[in-house]
């Protein structure tokens, strides 16, 4: 092949790669953004079982969490964690025994001053007065909305005696949006551990 022809090459060259282009335009491709994919979460069947250990009270929990000790320093008697293994999640548990009003006092003002540390990452936090005269357990349940680190929180007592608190922590990075469905299905548990609670 000549020089003289190469012009004409290039030219032939050049329209096969425009008539490329358009063809693999013409295709039906969707280039809208897909909304973020997380993981299938596969929830087991809510049952329970009975907590009924040397502690001063009783509950309800799911047959898929274990109650173990806390073992960390400093922990008291009766400081328990309701493990869930599969969801990388805890529920702390610490009882303390009422020995004064002053004492009361102070540990429902903990209570709050727990659940407001994690103001400066929430985006609001709800407190709902709980009330079973009927057992004779009183409380207050938060809801900590937002990316931090513990989403809910409660305590009971029966306001002489017996003062249990409970905080809900993930061994993940705090992120709301991919939690909320575990986060949801853990807290009907919270709720079945409120509603059998009793004292001994």
């Amino acid at each position: 092949m000549g020089f003289k022809n190469y012009p004409s090459l290039m030219k032939l060259c050049g329209f096969a790669l425009i008539m490329m282009l358009l063809l693999s335009a013409c295709g039906d491709h969707d280039y809208s953004p897909k909304p973020r994919g997380f993981f299938r979460i596969d929830f087991p069947a809510k049952a329970y079982q009975s907590y009924n250990g040397g502690c001063p009270f009783t509950f309800d929990y799911p047959t898929y969490a274990k109650v173990e000790i806390d073992s960390m320093r400093g922990s008291k008697p009766c400081w328990l964690n309701v493990q869930f293994p599969q969801f990388n999640g805890t529920l702390h548990l610490s009882y303390e025994d009422v020995t004064s009003k002053k004492m009361f006092n102070e540990l429902v003002e903990d209570a709050y001053q727990f659940a407001s540390k994690h103001a400066i990452k929430a985006s609001s936090i709800d407190g709902v007065p709980m009330a079973y005269p009927e057992r004779k357990v009183y409380g207050m349940y938060y809801t900590i909305d937002g990316n931090t680190a513990s989403n809910a929180q409660f305590f009971l007592t029966d306001t002489t005696r017996h003062y249990l608190r409970a905080a809900l922590y993930f061994r993940a990075e705090p992120r709301l949006d991919s939690i909320q469905p575990v986060l949801t299905f853990i807290k009907k548990d919270m709720d079945v551990m409120i509603k059998t609670l009793r004292w001994k």
